[in-house]
């Protein structure tokens, strides 16, 4: 859709997001999402645990989204803050990689004659339980300052969602805690904070 807009609209729309980031206030409709379950592959419908919630947010927050999240990944793979064993959602990197060390460490123990412990988290509704204040001080401890964590902060509260089933909206809820689904920044907010875990492991233990 954006790629058929003429040149003064995308103009426009160059405008709004320099006021958006001059004024350090967000659209509270950016903040709104309609979620729409989607059973889970051969899962009990029955169950509303057996659903996955996807939310459909405004189609620009998006596009500004990706603005700010190239930005915040730039500056994070350039200080490599990154812990080296985080490989999900970064470029050139993909879980394989860690299933390819946990093999090659297997391997090297097993030579070795030593004993190896692997121990593996499943993390139920890591989204919502993502610790917002956490992520705002980890971003001032990586030394983001002005007008980005502001954004971030202004981005992540408030953020309020309605349930669609076929043609029917649901009462509106407020989600308190955690990133938004859907949402284009959540995964690398995400990546920030579980990447503060990684670094509080101590030395041998790789995570």
């Amino acid at each position: 859709m954006l790629t058929h807009l003429t040149e003064t609209s995308l103009h426009n729309i160059l405008k709004l997001f320099n006021r958006i980031s001059k004024e350090k206030k967000f659209p509270s409709s950016w903040r709104r999402a309609v979620v729409i379950p989607i059973l889970k592959p051969g899962k009990d419908a029955k169950s509303p645990n057996n659903y996955r919630p996807i939310a459909l947010t405004s189609v620009l927050c998006k596009l500004l989204e990706r603005m700010v999240n190239s930005r915040l990944v730039h500056v994070l793979e350039k200080k490599k803050w990154l812990s080296p064993f985080q490989s999900g959602f970064r470029f050139g990197r993909g879980t394989i990689d860690n299933i390819l060390l946990l093999e090659n460490s297997i391997r090297e123990a097993f030579v070795s004659k030593k004993h190896l412990v692997s121990i593996l988290f499943d993390m139920e509704k890591a989204y919502d339980k993502t610790w917002r204040y956490g992520i705002l001080k980890d971003l001032y401890g990586i030394g983001f300052k002005g007008n980005l964590p502001i954004f971030i902060q202004n981005f992540l509260k408030t953020r309020s969602f309605r349930v669609r089933i076929g043609n029917t909206l649901s009462d509106g809820f407020y989600q308190e805690d955690g990133v938004p689904q859907g949402s284009v920044l959540s995964v690398i907010l995400f990546i920030i904070k579980i990447n503060e875990v990684i670094r509080q492991l101590p030395t041998g233990v790789s995570g």
